[in-house]
């Protein structure tokens, strides 16, 4: 009760507790349809910046009301109120819904999944995400070489060597603004890639499931607790996920090690059959 009495919530969540709206709880949609997403902020106290992580809302009934604003990111949701936003969905993948307060999101709890399945089309989405952090004038060279990885990847010549170059620009672009560009990530928010124990000791297809389904809930690093949650890096590539895997391995203390293409696509397939099931 003081937490909320001084506006300092231990939790802020989706549908009243956390991981409601992830896993098995996600939303679902299909490509082509439209979404219309009824969302009301109980407060007490919080006003809410409501957004989905890739999607622009096509129309927003601010306040519950009946006029509506277009081509809106993010809204306010303000404490007791309520709000209709629609939006089309032209691409599969998962859709992330947060409160863009962000902290609230990763740290506490405000965040949902909408998973949307379908025909790809490339020419609005590649499905690869290989954009980065302003890289300066190396970024042309930092693209090169990760496309010059995946073409290496898919006709079996790539080195370790080449996996590390190519893990370290896609780390860039995907994974450093959280854990950091020295894999030392936030202290309390999210954990180090650095000499971490945790990659010590988890089996190699749990460090695989990470970036392809996501981590939810407490786990210890470094003798540290941390609970939060990290969305699914879906959009990656099996060569993506096993290049940026073996960078991080290879980097910061870590111990070494290599992760495959063909060892992230057999994790891809064992989560893809349990599904079915």
């Amino acid at each position: 009760m003081d937490a909320a009495i001084a506006e300092h919530p231990t939790y802020v969540l989706f549908n009243g507790r956390e991981g409601a709206l992830v896993g098995d709880g996600a939303l679902k949609a299909k490509v082509g349809e439209t979404v219309r997403l009824f969302v009301g902020n109980g407060g007490p106290n919080l006003v809410s910046s409501f957004h989905v992580i890739g999607e622009i809302f096509d129309k927003v009934y601010y306040e519950g009301g009946s006029h509506a604003q277009e081509n809106v990111q993010t809204t306010l949701i303000p404490a007791g109120g309520a709000m209709m936003a629609e939006f089309h969905v032209e691409v599969p993948g998962t859709y992330v819904l947060v409160d863009h307060s962000i902290f609230r999101a990763f740290n506490k709890g405000a965040l949902g999944m909408l998973k949307v399945d379908g025909p790809e089309d490339k020419t609005i989405y590649s499905g690869k995400e290989v954009d980065s952090v302003y890289l300066g004038d190396r970024a042309g060279d930092n693209l090169h070489a990760v496309a010059a990885a995946a073409k290496a990847n898919a006709t079996g010549t790539l080195s370790k060597d080449d996996q590390i170059k190519a893990g370290q620009q896609l780390f860039a672009g995907t994974c450093s603004v959280c854990h950091q560009a020295n894999g030392e990530g936030m202290a309390g928010v999210f954990p180090p890639l650095a000499k971490s124990d945790y990659l010590v000791k988890a089996a190699k297809e749990k460090l695989i499931s990470i970036p392809l389904h996501g981590l939810t809930g407490a786990i210890t690093v470094n003798g540290k607790d941390y609970n939060s949650v990290m969305p699914p890096m879906s959009q990656l590539t099996d060569d993506e996920v096993a290049n940026i895997l073996t960078y991080v391995l290879n980097s910061w203390g870590n111990p070494g090690g290599q992760v495959s293409k063909d060892e992230v696509g057999r994790v891809r397939a064992q989560a893809a059959a349990a599904d079915r099931h």
